[in-house]
């Protein structure tokens, strides 16, 4: 039986800052739905079948207590530049050496094996990963 996520709840403080912000990196909106003191906005990085949702009446979650969401790409040094084109702050690409977190990409350009982060307004972070393959 196939099992797949469609949906990750993430929690905000004011929901229109983040639906615009999450526009601008270049997620579409997939719904933006009210019912009274309830509302929900869907949003999807561009080419997943994964979904990003936050709203008021969805999660009990602290604002900013998100982290470590991968939004995967094939070319790291691409896709930041990209970020940054879109006027988002991105870190520099990095991977992780074995003492710890190192600049540049990875020097074998393995897969799983470059990052690089960004923050959301409320401080949920996300990591840009490098996978060209899956085997």
């Amino acid at each position: 039986m196939d099992m797949k996520l469609e949906l990750v709840i993430i929690p905000v403080t004011d929901i229109d800052r983040s639906k615009a912000y999450y526009e601008q990196l270049g997620f579409d909106c997939d719904t933006d739905h009210r019912a009274g003191d309830f509302r929900v906005v869907q949003v999807t990085p561009p080419g997943s079948a994964c979904s990003v949702g936050f709203g008021t009446g969805i999660t009990s979650a602290e604002p900013g207590s998100a982290q470590g969401l991968h939004l995967v790409v094939t070319d790291i040094e691409a896709a930041v530049a990209g970020v940054r084109q879109r006027g988002i702050e991105v870190s520099d690409p990095f991977h992780i050496g074995a003492e710890g977190k190192v600049d540049g990409v990875d020097p074998q350009r393995q897969d799983y094996g470059s990052f690089a982060e960004l923050a959301d307004p409320d401080g949920n972070i996300w990591l840009v990963q490098e996978i060209k393959s899956r085997g």
